[in-house]
């Protein structure tokens, strides 16, 4: 493999401050790693990377890592195959980008050790490359024609490592729910062509592009307006957009940014179609909500088949989610709330445990108790509490992640478990639901004002070899000294 070989094969950790890389930790197989933090030589540096990249120059790597760093994705560059494969071994890897740029064939043989090592924990993988035909259900999640800018690496990254841990949440509640005698739909990805909707003027290049999707076997519906746009997307179903911006650019970035703040369209991916590359500030365009860009600069059959591999991603995407939430349905849930019963979840925790030490990924526990304020318990001693936590659950359950397990511990407790999800994130989760059902006022009944629900949370972290039981009793001590200030 030439172009990822070497025998001191090269990790560079970069940290936040991007000072010149100090000190230095061997990592085996002639792999040293470099951190971007301050460090004493010979002393034990602690690396914390989400992303590996590997790459045998900073070409495509250097701008790319500094990017994800800022943004919050910290990662570590490989220069070969076996610091690569030592990274996945040590570090909670969450995913990789290859640069592919010097040679597919290597690539992909790459990829497929990368998986092979971290088995049986999924590996979302991109790769940065020149791709006439990237076959379907090769190697590869996800491949990009360079360059790729670090807000877009963002995106992607965050949509593929959600699908990655929805699926493992799945094959685990589908043993979970098999074990109590229910059986869990497999997954059902939307049938027929892939929908595409194309907003914009119909300039010559943005027809170009609609004649390839429908080329392509895809079904392009075209919306000449914002508000049309809109329509089409409150009224049917689509597994992408694309939208033109020829001369009225702000328009078409308001879609995709309100694309983003409607719960229902979030998901849905969103191409830019530049009239010219030079148009507009890249980092504005993702921030914006933008999955991907692309210009007439580009052969149009190129730019359909990156929109038909957003769509095919969406698809799988929405069906295990959908997969997810139907097991509300399945007659094992806490009657009144949907949430996952106390039975229920201590057996499905146990197998989230045993499944983040397996994976080498985290899992946080979260406890959140009905806090005791003066208008709680007015409202408790005239039950109109009791007929609010239904309303309470049903928040909680749509707060979450799908890929997250919500359950009601006891009358005014509830519980959550968070794969993937170190700490200092599970509180924050924690505090923005319990501050979103803190707003909502519940009926105390007749002259009485309504009331607010306040939750004491409790948060912790499962560590290695600790028992289930264990972790959420921690959780659960954390929230009652809480209760008790």
């Amino acid at each position: 493999m030439r172009g990822f070989s070497g025998d001191a094969a090269l990790i560079c950790c970069r940290g936040e401050s991007r000072r010149k890389l100090a000190g230095s930790q061997a990592l085996g197989n002639g792999a040293v790693a470099s951190t971007g933090a301050s460090s004493v030589e010979g002393d034990f540096v602690a690396i914390h990377a989400r992303v590996l990249i590997v790459a045998k120059d900073d070409a495509i790597a250097g701008p790319l890592a500094e990017g994800l760093d800022r943004l919050g994705w910290r990662t570590i560059t490989a220069r070969g195959p076996y610091a690569a494969t030592t990274a996945l071994g040590d570090m909670q890897i969450e995913a990789a980008i290859i640069d592919a740029t010097a040679s597919v064939e290597e690539a992909v043989i790459l990829a497929k050790r990368l998986r092979a090592s971290c088995a049986p924990r999924r590996l979302p993988i991109i790769a940065v490359g020149d791709f006439p035909e990237p076959p379907v259900g090769g190697p590869f999640d996800l491949t990009i024609a360079p360059p790729l800018h670090p807000a877009q690496a963002a995106l992607r990254l965050e949509s593929l490592t959600r699908m990655t841990i929805a699926e493992e949440e799945y094959e685990l509640r589908l043993e979970t729910f098999a074990e109590h005698g229910r059986r869990l739909d497999l997954p059902q990805e939307a049938e027929g062509p892939f929908r595409i909707l194309a907003v914009g003027e119909p300039a010559p290049q943005f027809l170009a592009l609609s004649n390839a999707l429908a080329a392509s076997g895809a079904d392009a519906t075209g919306a000449f307006t914002a508000y049309t746009a809109f329509d089409y997307l409150h009224e049917r179903a689509f597994d992408a957009v694309v939208l033109w911006a020829g001369a009225n650019q702000a328009e078409a970035l308001s879609i995709a940014a309100g694309m983003r703040r409607n719960t229902r369209l979030y998901h849905i991916p969103a191409m830019l179609y530049l009239q010219s590359p030079a148009e507009i500030g890249l980092a504005e365009a993702f921030h914006r909500g933008v999955s991907d860009l692309a210009s007439p600069e580009t052969p149009p059959a190129e730019t359909a088949r990156r929109v038909i591999e957003l769509a095919r991603a969406y698809r799988r995407q929405t069906a295990i989610r959908q997969a997810l939430e139907k097991a509300r349905s399945s007659g094992l849930m806490d009657v009144a709330t949907g949430l996952f019963t106390r039975d229920l979840f201590a057996a499905h925790l146990a197998r989230l445990v045993q499944s983040a030490r397996l994976r080498n990924r985290p899992l946080s526990l979260c406890v959140l108790r009905i806090a005791e304020r003066p208008e709680t318990t007015v409202a408790r001693a005239g039950g109109w509490l009791d007929r609010a936590i239904p309303q309470i659950g049903s928040m909680l359950g749509r707060l979450v992640r799908a890929e997250d397990t919500v359950a009601r511990l006891g009358p005014e407790v509830f519980a959550l478990a968070l794969p993937s999800t170190p700490q200092s994130a599970a509180r924050a989760a924690a505090e923005r639901i319990a501050a979103v059902i803190g707003c909502t006022a519940f009926e105390a009944g007749e002259k009485r004002p309504a009331f607010v629900v306040d939750f004491d949370i409790g948060v912790a972290e499962v560590e290695p070899g600790e028992p289930a039981a264990h972790a959420l009793e921690r959780a659960a001590s954390r929230a009652q000294q809480l209760k008790a200030s």
